[in-house]
């Protein structure tokens, strides 16, 4: 009984390969047993041949031992068949071992059969067709400069942004070669229709009469009137070819897949990182210590850069978990005050909200009556005002609202990462609901508020009096909303952000300081950014080059923001997690473009096409083209196309979607058991290993005793 102390004792006293401190040889301690576990071994391991981090110098009596084992794992671990960058060592014994083994690596990929050397070769290829199209990203660089000094969240913005671009540039793409290309190769389009020519919708002419001076020139620039109205920029431009409008239709609904289709690969992929962040399995302060390290970094720059954005993450996590602390202590009084100031501020915010939605239905209601006065017709520039109205209205609103929600946002006791969540919802809503209540407004104008029986538009099924091309008209207000956007940006980095930092250079003391610290305010930006998009996206099939000019504007925007943020700004006292912004930002964006499709699909099966322009003219609706352009194919074609749209093939594709949808949800129910029984496996074994560690200093210490 008194030989099996003793006997443990010794077995957890000698060294495996970890020397104890000298002090503590007598009896080893917890921090000693803690150090010969696995774990603490992968943790100080250097590489193969290389003693471990915190091998003391004054141990050289007993390194011969060590030096022999690590000799053995050495010569081990050389001859270890895994691939160089499966193993845990540094990147330049990776290297070593890769040039090494090239030869036999060589014996290894010939040898196999046919199909794991496909297997081996597609994954190879996949693999570098990525890093080729990682290559081609631009602003790579600038975007982990941005995220090592100013936090993930700021990078975030401007990987939107540069998302957003690529959408831009594909849809302009697809545009030139589905719509432009097919206009001028069948042939010149023909001119605007001579102010003579009229018919039962009345007449249309677009170009003004006589000697134009600057100021109108100027006028019709930024309202898309005059010489731009009939020209490839809108809809009123394109003939009526039936090839031609099957390709725009093709190109409007085209567009508008693969953006979902972009949006919701990114947002998956957000989608996973938010799922690790707020579980309880990436959040520990031991994963961002010990795993987020890039040992592949080469260069000062590189690694200064990586230390800070691990810092911003260590912040956003201490941050985060003192606001839990803080309401897991509440008292049921202190909750119940917390949630009645949370209710009060939501109706204050719907207050504001609602006022601000009048204004905008407001603001497009009197545009109409004062375009229709002779002192506003008599003077270019008041003209230009009231064209602009709805424009500044929303622009006013969406300026003085967003800062109001930011200060409700810290009153209602929510974590850094929620009240950015807030905000942006809030922030969203005021601008797309603006922006519907415009398109609200302009429908009512354009359908005699819905009226089909009403003088103006009983004839025609639309206005025709008041806008006789009205696809033009609603292109015409998208782009004056994407241009004066852009006006709206540059006045205030102009007028606004520039000055308050040259204020801050001129005044010192805390004056100065006040007026010219500024912080990038990543919600407002983001917001910014998708709100532009969704006036592209319902644009676009009205003013076709609407995505060619946004990808200018953004190509500028991004050298605007960059030059604004590292000359004015400072880096953001409280920080939010990056992941919810890699989820909720493509999220938002997602609402855009289902916001955009409404009023898009309206107009194409349900409201008449002008009789006096574009490429649907004489149909009786924009849809109308898809069926008589099917009823020329070959009757084999018709019977296919018609079956897809039958309920033969809608009831099998249902099922099988069913069947499909069942499994991967049992699938994913049977992953999850397994993630949670591995999870308490392994605290399980993280009790062992402490229970273990705590047995042997207590059997030891009990040996002078015995």
């Amino acid at each position: 009984m008194e030989e099996n102390p003793t006997l443990e004792s010794e077995a957890w006293g000698s060294p495996r390969g970890w020397l104890a401190p000298r002090e503590a040889r007598g009896g080893p301690s917890l921090s000693s047993v803690l150090n010969e576990l696995p774990s603490a071994a992968t943790l100080r391991y250097r590489g193969p041949g290389v003693l471990p981090w915190g091998a003391l110098e004054e141990e050289e009596e007993d390194g011969g031992r060590s030096r022999k084992a690590f000799t053995e794992v050495t010569q081990t671990e050389l001859q270890d068949p895994h691939p160089s960058r499966e193993l845990p060592w540094p990147m330049q014994a990776r290297r070593a071992h890769r040039q090494r083994n090239a030869s036999r690596d060589q014996v290894v990929y010939g040898s196999g059969t046919k199909t794991d050397q496909w297997a081996r070769l597609l994954r190879r290829s996949k693999e570098k067709t990525k890093e080729g199209l990682r290559s081609l990203q631009p602003w790579a660089w600038t975007l982990k400069r941005i995220g090592g000094q100013f936090g993930a969240g700021t990078e975030s913005y401007f990987s939107l942004l540069r998302f957003l671009l690529l959408l831009n540039v594909l849809a302009s793409v697809l545009m030139a070669c589905m719509t432009l290309l097919p206009t001028w190769l069948g042939g010149a389009p023909p001119g605007p229709p001579g102010p003579n020519i009229s018919s039962p919708c009345g007449s249309y002419n677009p170009h003004s009469q006589g000697l134009v001076t600057f100021a109108t020139q100027l006028f019709n620039l930024l309202s898309g009137e005059g010489y731009l109205e009939w020209s490839p920029l809108f809809y009123g431009f394109y003939p009526p070819r039936p090839r031609l409008a099957v390709t725009y239709l093709c190109w409007a609904f085209a567009v508008g897949l693969i953006c979902l289709l972009l949006i919701l690969h990114r947002s998956v992929s957000g989608l996973k990182q938010t799922l690790l962040a707020e579980s309880e399995a990436l959040t520990s302060y031991s994963h961002r210590v010990f795993s987020a390290w890039n040992f592949g970094l080469c260069g000062d720059v590189h690694v200064r850069l990586r230390q800070r954005i691990i810092l911003y993450e260590l912040k956003v996590e201490l941050e985060e978990t003192v606001l839990r602390r803080q309401a897991a202590v509440r008292t049921l009084g202190q909750q119940a005050r917390v949630w009645l100031v949370r209710v009060l501020l939501n109706l204050l915010v719907v207050a504001l909200l609602g006022a601000a939605f009048y204004g905008v239905y407001w603001a497009t209601g009197c545009t109409v009556e004062l375009q229709e006065m002779s002192l506003v017709q008599e003077l270019p520039l008041l003209k230009l005002g009231v064209n602009y109205l709805p424009s500044i209205f929303i622009a006013g609103v969406n300026f003085v609202l967003p800062p109001v929600f930011k200060l409700i946002a810290p009153l209602e006791g929510y974590t850094r990462s929620r009240q950015i969540v807030f905000i942006l919802l809030r922030t969203v809503f005021l601008r797309l609901a603006s922006l519907v209540v415009l398109l609200f407004s302009l429908w009512n104008q354009i359908t005699c508020g819905g009226d089909s029986e009403a003088e103006n538009c009983k004839t025609c099924g639309y206005n025709y009096k008041e806008l006789p091309c009205w696809e033009t008209v609603l292109g015409q207000e998208m782009y004056k909303l994407l241009l004066f956007d852009l006006l709206t940006v540059l006045a205030v980095a102009l007028l606004i952000q520039f000055p308050r930092k040259l204020l801050c250079g001129l005044c010192p003391g805390a004056l100065g300081r006040l007026a010219g610290t500024q912080e990038f305010q990543v919600p407002d930006e983001v917001l910014g950014l998708i709100y532009a998009q969704t006036v592209v996206w319902v644009g676009s099939f009205f003013c076709p080059l609407l995505p060619l000019l946004n990808t200018v504007k953004f190509v500028l925007l991004f050298y605007l923001k960059k030059l604004t943020l590292f000359s004015t700004c400072s880096p953001a006292a409280r920080t939010f997690r990056a992941s919810t912004a890699n989820f909720f930002f493509p999220l938002v964006l997602l609402l855009g473009l289902a916001i955009s499709s409404v009023p898009l699909l309206y107009s194409i099966f349900l409201i008449p096409p002008s009789k006096l322009c574009g490429p649907f003219r004489g149909q009786p609706s924009i849809w109308a083209q898809i069926p008589e352009s099917i009823s020329r194919l070959p009757e084999t074609t018709q019977n296919f196309l018609f079956f897809l749209g039958t309920q033969a093939f809608a009831v099998p594709l249902l099922l099988i979607s069913s069947i499909l949808m069942a499994y991967t949800v049992a699938l994913a129910n049977s992953y999850g058991r397994l993630i949670s029984e591995l999870k308490r496996q392994r605290e399980t074994e993280a009790q062992n290993k402490v229970f273990l560690a705590r047995r042997a200093v207590a059997l030891t210490s009990t040996k002078p005793a015995l």
